[in-house]
């Protein structure tokens, strides 16, 4: 069984590209990140400008790392949220890290509850390539319409390797999807949104982040 296999299970025709053994990818995050989870996602929420104050929306949350952090950089006055499409991950991120400014919803990128212009900054991480390409376009509209004038977004998602070795390896274990992830197109869709594209980096060795600001 492959790696992407045993995180999906069986295929949810309501939230495709859900994940849905929520403890399995906790315990991967961590392997994978080897002690360096808390300063890598620190850094993406430096990156996104975070401060106190702010409401963050986390698309994609997963088990709520990355949007316990920003609800730590919010503080105080500020609130994270967090929505991913798979119910057994919110269950387990508010399990583990649901606070009072830290709250987590079943929801999906391409639908957004939020009202228009109700957050500061969107993040996400290692989410976009679970979004389905039909609807893509449409989650990158949907973070536009729920950003304030002159809010942020920060995206990081899996950096594909580029030697042979690397690519098999990946394509072995997790499938297509992260082996040829097309983290180049982040950039130009979020202009067709309407963001202004800031800056592009590479964080962590394998994460690749776009940065940008509606106008």
């Amino acid at each position: 069984m492959r790696l992407g296999q045993l995180l999906h299970g069986q295929p949810d025709a309501q939230a495709p590209g859900a994940i849905q053994h929520a403890l399995a990818y906790e315990v991967l995050s961590v392997a994978v990140f080897a002690g360096r989870r808390k300063r890598t996602f620190g850094r993406l929420v430096a990156m996104a400008g975070v401060a106190p104050g702010d409401r963050v929306l986390d698309v994609g949350s997963g088990p709520g790392y990355l949007t316990a952090l920003a609800a730590e950089a919010v503080s105080p006055g500020g609130r994270a949220v967090g929505i991913d499409p798979s119910e057994p991950m919110v269950g387990q991120a508010r399990r583990l890290r649901g606070t009072e400014n830290c709250s987590f919803e079943v929801g999906r990128a391409e639908a957004l509850a939020a009202a228009d212009g109700s957050f500061d900054v969107v993040v996400s991480s290692l989410a976009v390539h679970h979004i389905p390409d039909a609807v893509r376009g449409k989650a990158f509209r949907e973070m536009f319409r729920v950003l304030r004038p002159g809010g942020r977004i920060l995206l990081a998602d899996f950096r594909p390797p580029r030697g042979r070795l690397g690519r098999v390896l990946v394509g072995a274990t997790a499938g297509p999807g992260m082996r040829d992830n097309p983290v180049d197109r982040i950039s130009p869709m979020l202009a067709e949104a309407g963001f202004r594209v800031e800056s592009e980096s590479r964080v962590g060795g394998f994460l690749h982040c776009v940065r940008a600001r509606k106008p």
